[in-house]
Order: C-alpha cells, then structure tokens, then sequence
C-alpha cells in the first residue's frame, strides 16, 4: 500500500476521533510536509479538508433521519457548538444542516466517499540517478497554494512563459518548477515557475527571486503528460522513498525542470523530478 493509501485507511479508521497531522504522517510513514505535498497532489484535498468533509457526510444521514438533534450531530462530528457546524457545513455544502433537515433528503448535496488508492503499479519507476549542483539563483512568478489545489498552477506558467526567454540574466534554456513548504503552515506551499538567472539586476516589477544552495538530489523521470506527474509523485513517496534511508536536504522541498524534452504547447514529454538529500 502506498504512503497515502495508508493515510488514507488511518483516516478512515480515526476521523471520528481528533487526530493529529503528526498522527497520520506516522501511519503513512513520511513526513508531515512530505505527505502534505504528496496528498494533495494525488488526491486533490488538503488532509484537513478531506478530514472536515468525510466528517460532514458521515453526519448527513443523521441530519435527515431526525433521531438526533443538530448539536447531537455536531458534537459526534467534532464540532464544539450548533454555530461552528453550521459555518463549517454550510462551507462544505452550501446549505446549513437545518435545511438540510427540513427538506428531508441529501439528493442535492455532493457528499466525500472514501478515496479508494488503486494499489497498483506502484513499483512502475524508472531507476532515479543523483546529481549534485552548485548554488543557483533564480527568477520567476510565484504563487502559494493550497495541498491539493494546485489545479491552478497552469495558470502561473501561462503568464511566465510570456516572459521566458527574455529574462534578463537568464541562463540557458530550462524552466524550472520549484516548490517550497511554508514555515509554520502545514496546509500551503509556495509554487514558483523560474528560470535560472546570473543576477538579480533589472527584473520585472512581478518577479521573485530565490537562491538556493548546493546540494545534492535523487532525480526522478515522469514521461508523457505533466498532468501524470501526481502519479509519478505517488510511487515516489508511496514506495520508493520510505525504503531508500535518504533525509530530505534543504530548501527546496523539490523541484521540476523542464527542459527541451518537454513541449509546452502540448504538455507532453520528459519532466525531471529533482529531491534535495542529505549527503
């Protein structure tokens, strides 16, 4: 079973009661940034937002059956008060739960089965090699995004890649796609698409820049669309990374890079999966 999946099944097992992140990353056997990352790339939810609406479902039926009263039912999906699972069922729904009573059914409500992982082809990576690069510095277009929403990260390229080419200071031809944990946030992560530049000097209003030390990496292959790579990510930390004894290096959590193996017209080919280790 891969590292979600036995995210999953924890969750699943437990979300009645108050668990933890540092919990469930222990049943999934990552870290809490790495299976933050990796969740929501191969789900689509945040761990918290699959927890909050796996609560909600389960509390539907007993809203529509009426044997319990809304803060009966809001106090076994661990809501503390009526208000707070009012605000937090409303979000989820777009309906509060006495409506939801009142009308007798849940046939407009869109509620969150189990995410059931299809265990197979796990093993289906290529062999990863290590390199080890200098510092580097780079310039780009930015964004923070939530695990799992990261849906709207075509977009970012969409606006970098009119300026690709033309940075001032760029080195060679590659983009990068660099992904970085937020301090203190277990749910966000920083998203820069950039290129490599020689200095700083001269950049558009928009850019950001970011340095990152040398170090060295395990480098993965993800062939065909970029939409697969939540796949390739999955086998990564679902089987190979929680059996390899590597630590995770510095900054930045990991990166893509494109390089002229990839068509960004068509999104098809060759993507570089590059992972900071400890040497």
């Amino acid at each position: 079973m891969s590292a979600v999946g036995r995210a999953i099944w924890f969750i699943e097992s437990h979300f009645e009661s108050d668990i933890s992140l540092e919990e469930i990353s222990e049943a999934a056997g990552l870290s809490r940034y790495h299976l933050s990352r990796v969740f929501g790339l191969v789900t689509g939810h945040s761990i918290s937002s699959y927890i909050r609406g796996r609560r909600l479902s389960r509390a539907v039926p007993a809203l529509v059956g009426g044997s319990s009263t809304i803060l009966e039912v809001a106090l076994c999906a661990g809501y503390g008060s009526h208000e707070a699972f009012t605000r937090a069922f409303r979000d989820q729904f777009g309906m509060t739960p006495d409506a939801v009573r009142r009308q007798g059914h849940a046939r407009n409500l869109i509620l969150l089965e189990p995410i059931r992982m299809d265990p197979a082809h796990l093993n289906d990576l290529e062999p990863p090699r290590f390199e080890t690069l200098p510092p580097m510095l780079f310039a780009g277009l930015q964004e923070i995004y939530p695990y799992g929403g990261n849906a709207a990260i075509p977009s970012l390229w969409q606006k970098f890649n009119a300026h690709f080419g033309h940075i001032p200071g760029q080195k060679g031809n590659v983009a990068y796609g660099i992904c970085t944990h937020i301090t203190g946030e277990a749910e966000k992560f920083r998203y820069m698409a950039a290129a490599e530049i020689a200095d700083a000097g001269d950049l558009p209003a928009d850019f950001a820049t970011l340095k990152l030390r040398g170090q060295r990496y395990v480098v993965f292959s993800h062939r065909g669309h970029v939409s697969g790579i939540p796949a390739t990510m999955n086998r990564i930390f679902g089987a190979w990374w929680p059996t390899s004894g590597l630590e995770h290096g510095e900054i930045p959590d990991m990166f893509e890079r494109y390089d002229e193996r990839f068509d960004p017209y068509t999104g098809m080919g060759v993507t570089e999966i590059w992972l900071p280790i400890r040497a």
